[in-house]
């Protein structure tokens, strides 16, 4: 079998990640189950993305204050925020679940307090992630040239001329 390359598995993982993140994030058009189920599936494959950058992680932490590049360390405080966003959605996302706990058996109280910092957390979440992506947005491009097959489509482009144009060639 063909062993996946790490640029690539890193783009598959982060494509299933942003998908399940943007289907997660619309409860009203998912529906709750969907939104609970699909969220947990999410903190696991955010676990898995963790594991795969951990090499990362621990270098530009070890470097944080030493010699790095300014992209390194806002990569890596962006990343610090998005986790711990990540950490409180899902975390007040289990609390307040009207689905997945109690397929488990268990039940939470109605906390308001809890739905609202889990909307607020979710927000500031997506707010992150668009920050992420915009950051990664070069090396996402890039991956996806890769992988689409380039076509010849477009040539040379068409340019319209005019009626009067054709008739004076």
């Amino acid at each position: 079998m063909k062993q996946i390359k790490p640029n690539l598995m890193n783009f598959l993982i982060d494509g299933a990640m942003f998908l399940a993140f943007l289907i997660a994030t619309a409860p009203r058009f998912s529906g709750l189950a969907i939104h609970e189920w699909l969220s947990l599936a999410l903190a696991a494959t955010i676990v898995t993305h963790l594991l795969l950058h951990w090499q990362w992680i621990v270098a530009i932490g070890k470097r944080f204050f030493a010699k790095t590049t300014w992209r390194s360390r806002l990569n890596y405080l962006l990343n610090a925020l998005l986790f711990v966003a990540f950490t409180v959605t899902i975390a007040t996302g289990i609390l307040i679940s009207r689905e997945a706990l109690p397929f488990f058996g268990l039940t939470m109280t109605r906390d308001r307090t809890l739905e609202l910092l889990h909307h607020q957390a979710s927000d500031l979440t997506v707010l992150l992630l668009g920050l992420h992506v915009a950051i990664h947005w070069s090396w996402i491009v890039g991956m996806v040239r890769r992988i689409l097959p380039q076509r010849r489509l477009l040539r040379k482009p068409v340019v319209a001329t005019s009626r009067l144009e054709e008739v004076q060639q």
